[in-house]
Order: structure tokens, then sequence, then C-alpha cells
């Protein structure tokens, strides 16, 4: 059984590791974790996770060990355990540090993957970039790609495109919990009880996007399966062109891209 450590035990770093143990990939204690912020270990404490005194701890004790800082630290966080990374394997989830920029600041004798997560994980339907450039072992990368798997979906991409990969994915979470909000907020409106509202918006993006996945039928014909001549959806679409809706969403994962 390997042991997985985690530097950084931010809100990403938690769903990570809740959905490794509760898919039963690995058992809390063979996880260890070292944060700054000593509430976001605690967060663990429940799911069997080791939480350690500091990150030459968690190197030490680690198989693999999942960096899960911020990007502004992330430089100075390696160069702190540098020499302790030495010959073990790297998975990193820190924004905009790929294979390239690992390669200046890593050891030669250190082994390293960037991943684009995203905090679905935490309930099992995460989805999950792998970048295809990476130096870990057949085996090393044969045990990620199972890891993540058990908690959602992966995609091993190119290098170029894992930033607008993890714009998709890492970042529109936060503009489909808007979508549930807006929705829910249009219920309200006309009647229905808050808790009803997110319970019936929430299933019905669920379901949407497992109906396109299973399918595989272009989102426009599912859409205009809903869509009869004169109706209720069709009049809505309308309100969301006349809104612009596609623009919209065209313009944040721009955004999300550039700062």
């Amino acid at each position: 059984m390997y042991k997985f450590g985690f530097v950084g035990m931010g809100n990403m770093a938690n769903a990570i590791a809740q959905g490794f143990v509760e898919s039963g990939f690995i058992p809390g204690k063979e996880i260890c974790a070292y944060d700054l912020n000593k509430a976001q270990l605690d967060k663990m404490s429940s799911f069997g996770i080791v939480a350690l005194n500091d990150a030459h701890e968690v190197v030490k004790e680690s198989d693999f060990v999942f960096l899960c800082v911020k990007p502004q630290v992330i430089e100075s966080v390696v160069a702190d355990i540098k020499e302790d990374l030495k010959g073990k394997a790297v998975v990193s989830i820190v924004l905009g540090y790929d294979f390239d920029k690992y390669n200046t600041l890593l050891d030669a004798s250190t082994r390293h993957l960037t991943v684009m997560p995203n905090t679905p994980m935490a309930v099992r339907e995460g989805m999950c970039l792998l970048e295809q450039t990476h130096s870990l072992t057949d085996e090393e990368f044969s045990t990620i790609k199972d890891a993540f798997s058990s908690v959602g979906e992966i995609e091993v991409v190119p290098n170029h495109l894992m930033a607008v990969g993890g714009a998709l994915s890492g970042c529109a979470p936060a503009y489909i919990y808007m979508v549930i909000e807006a929705l829910a907020d249009g219920a309200v409106m006309q009647g229905m009880p808050r808790k009803m509202a997110y319970k019936l918006a929430s299933q019905t993006v669920l379901g949407s996007g497992k109906m396109q996945l299973k399918t595989d039928l272009h989102p426009g014909i599912l859409k205009d399966n809903v869509t009869s001549p004169g109706g209720s959806t069709i009049r809505g679409v309308k309100a969301l062109e006349n809104a612009g809706m596609r623009s919209a969403f065209i313009n944040a994962i721009e955004k999300s891209m550039n700062k």
C-alpha cells in the first residue's frame, strides 16, 4: 500500500483526500498532511488523516507527495523541501506550474506529474486532467490514474491544453453553482420553497450532464428535444439568448485563463 502526503490542505486538497478515502481507494491512516492553517487539518480528522508538524515530515512519510499550496508560495515551498524530494514522486495541483516549470525547480531525481482536479471529487463526481508529459514511472502513473478514477473521471491532456482544460473543469463548478442558485431564485420568486428549489435545480443539472455523457449527443440536439414549437422552454431559451448567456460563459472561460 502506497502512502500519500499532502503539503497544503486547502479546499481542493480536502476534496481530493476526502474522495480518496470515501471511495475506499486508500485508508485515511495512509494519508498524512501539513498546512499552516490547523483548522484545515482538523476538517480531515474524521477521515483518519494524520496531521504532521511540517512539510519535511510529510515528504519523509510519503511515497507520493501532493503539492497543494497557492501558486504565489509554491517556489519557496519547493525550495525548502527540495532535498527531501530527491527520488520521490510528486503530484502537483498548483495552477500554472507544468512539467517544464517543475523541471527547473526540482532535482533531476524527483519524478513529477501536474494534475488539474476539481472540488466535486469530494462526492466522487470529479473531473481530473493529467498532464500528458510527466516523469513518473509507469507503475506510479497507473497508481495516480487509479486514484483519481476512484473519485470521478480522468483525462490525459496534452500540455498545451492544460490551461484551458483547467479553466473549464476547475473553475466551472463555481459557474454551475451560480446557475443552480439563479434557477432556484427564479422558482422561489414564483413561490417555491428555497430547499425544494435547490433540490430541483441541482438534480436537473446533474441529470442533464449525465444524459449528455451517456448519449454522447450534441448538447444542441438534447436542447432541441426539450423545446417544443411555441412551448414554454423555447420562450425561456429566447430569454437566455437575449441576456447573452452564451457569451457570458465563453467570456468566463477566457477570463479564467487570463489575469
